[in-house]
């Protein structure tokens, strides 16, 4: 039976075998991404596609403003809370852009 240390041991060299096999394949495998990229002239939309689904996530894309402040010039979306120039007006249509 071995012993808790000599287990230690080869889990230590066995994880350095580990981490070269995965260094030494990852170089293969980016070196034939590379050519294949180089031979088939492709990019990176090719690749790695916008959606699958065909659905685009709405998280962080800009909205267009709705409405703007005729004395500054600032401008909302019409989304969240407004801001104070469009609170004091009940009217809204006359911000809008």
């Amino acid at each position: 039976m071995t012993s808790y240390k000599e287990l230690l041991k080869q889990r230590e060299t066995l994880e350095q075998q580990i981490s070269e096999a995965r260094r030494r394949e990852l170089s293969d495998a980016v070196s034939q991404v590379r050519t294949l990229v180089t031979e088939y002239d492709l990019s990176s939309r090719d690749i790695f596609p916008a959606s699958r689904t065909g659905r685009r996530s709405t998280a962080g894309s800009k909205v267009s403003p709705k409405y703007r402040d005729p004395a500054t010039g600032r401008t909302w979306t019409g989304r969240g809370k407004a801001p104070k120039w469009i609170q004091s007006d009940a009217d809204r249509q006359k911000f809008a852009i």
